[in-house]
């Protein structure tokens, strides 16, 4: 008697640790109870709202799993290391920030893979999980958070594989891994736009916070995001990389704040081509050799066809302001359409690299601010063929002077809120100009006195006279 018990005891659990459930595929939507009820794999503690999920789980095409945080409230948790796996849809939603709902909880995964219908989710906190996948699969996160995951199992918090999901007010927190990754050997262009990552790649990894490879058929964006390292000598900013050859990738990155990683951004391989637009590259600095990394923005072309082009950004405090390594196409402003990126300060050794153009290719890198108006100094500052004659030629001039600026009429010249919600005022004189990040101009008219302005989100630059001040709209 006592053999039979451990017997069906043994065998209870071999189907335990072995548990799992698909749906059948015929158009049903599936709540949390409705899988306790059906699957086996699921069950529920009513004293503390878990959800415990232990099996695996197939939502298979043509049906949904739909979660609302309004039910009430809701904690969801795997036990050792299932997956949901959708290939039919997901929605998941939280109330509000005040009211996420959870997800995760010290393991398991979540997969989209090939999956029927779009999946959204919102307000969702994932929390100390191996990682969530999304292959060939349309996916929306909007408000949700992705906080302490794991990176034993899978190097990247989300990893994307031919697919363009969309990251909208998302925050990325002490990860062990990446944040987002692409692999080398897929196409994706994900929308990543007014998210925070703070502190990913808590492992040191030798990897940026984002790093995707080739872009699919649509551009790559990144705008209006906060990428913050965590102190970390390893882990980098951003990188966008197309090693194989793959295909034509298209990548914008305009509005960021990208500061204290081992590097800004990181543009290498095969036939990219961005517009690098009103972004802020501060204290990349954290490399401690200087040889392997450190810069602002770094273009690492096979060929010329590895393209850039560059305008108002602010590049400081970085162990390299911009390079450009082997061979590129790089556009930093030209007579027509000045560059108006700030580049000073940047350096290591004791020595000041703003621009080390490290290639053959000639650059165009007019109309710049360098923080100083002495030319010699400007030259000081650039490596290219004036240093080393296989190198090509960096065109500085003209630059943007700073000394020659009318200290009354800066004085009288202010721009408040800033940042801004919504609304700012420009107090001066003359002839006021507002333009976008993108140099397009937005406004145009005298002004004596104080102006009040209303603009949607972004980052604007108000020209009166020879001085130019940026606002943030937020």
């Amino acid at each position: 008697m006592k053999k039979i018990c451990l017997f069906v005891l043994a065998l209870s659990i071999s189907i335990l640790l072995n548990a799992q459930w698909t749906s059948p595929g015929n158009g049903t939507t599936y709540t949390l109870n409705d899988l306790v009820e059906v699957s086996g794999c699921v069950s529920f503690d009513p004293q503390i709202f878990y959800y415990f999920i232990s099996g695996d789980i197939t939502i298979s095409a043509n049906d949904k799993l739909y979660i609302n945080r309004n039910d009430g409230l809701i904690y969801i948790t795997f036990a050792n290391d299932y997956t949901i796996t959708i290939k039919g849809s997901m929605e998941a939603m939280g109330q509000d920030e005040d009211h996420y709902l959870p997800i995760g909880m010290g393991s398991g995964h979540l997969r989209f893979e090939d999956a029927s219908d779009p999946s959204f989710l919102s307000y969702c906190w994932f929390g100390e999980m191996n990682g969530i996948q999304i292959i060939n699969s349309e996916v929306s996160f909007s408000n949700c958070r992705f906080h302490y995951f794991h990176s034993q199992q899978q190097s990247s918090t989300v990893n994307i594989m031919n697919c363009d999901p969309i990251f909208n007010n998302c925050e990325f927190y002490s990860n062990e891994g990446a944040a987002i990754s692409s692999p080398a050997n897929g196409q994706s262009s994900p929308q990543i736009l007014n998210c925070q990552f703070t502190n990913n790649v808590t492992s040191n990894a030798n990897q940026p916070q984002i790093n995707l490879g080739p872009g699919a058929q649509d551009s790559i964006r990144i705008v209006n995001c906060t990428i913050e390292g965590g102190g970390h000598d390893m882990s980098g900013g951003i990188a966008v990389a197309d090693l194989m050859n793959t295909g034509d990738t298209k990548i914008l990155l305009k509005d960021n704040i990208v500061k204290n990683n081992r590097y800004g951004y990181n543009q290498q391989g095969y036939n990219l081509s961005s517009v690098i637009v009103g972004n802020q590259f501060i204290d990349n600095n954290n490399e401690t050799n200087p040889m392997n990394g450190g810069s602002g923005i770094s273009i690492y072309g096979m060929d010329e066809n590895n393209k850039a082009i560059i305008r108002n950004n602010v590049i400081t405090e970085n162990l390299w302001g911009i390079t450009v390594i082997n061979a590129a196409d790089i556009d930093l402003g030209t007579e027509d359409d000045w560059g108006h990126n700030q580049l000073y300060d940047n350096g290591n050794g004791g020595v000041v690299y703003d621009l080390y153009n490290n290639s053959t290719s000639d650059i165009m890198a007019v109309g710049n601010d360098w923080g100083t108006s002495n030319s010699h100094v400007i030259e000081d500052h650039i490596v290219h063929q004036n240093d080393d004659p296989s190198l090509g030629l960096v065109t500085f001039v003209p630059f943007i002077d700073v000394d020659d600026v009318d200290e009354a009429a800066a004085a009288a010249f202010e721009v408040w809120p800033n940042p801004a919600q919504g609304c700012f005022v420009v107090q001066g004189k003359g002839k006021m100009i507002i333009t976008n990040a993108l140099g397009q101009i937005l406004i145009s008219h005298e002004i004596d006195g104080k102006d009040s302005i209303a603009l949607p989100q972004g980052l604007y630059f108000v020209k009166i006279g020879n001085i130019t001040r940026k606002v943030v709209v937020e």
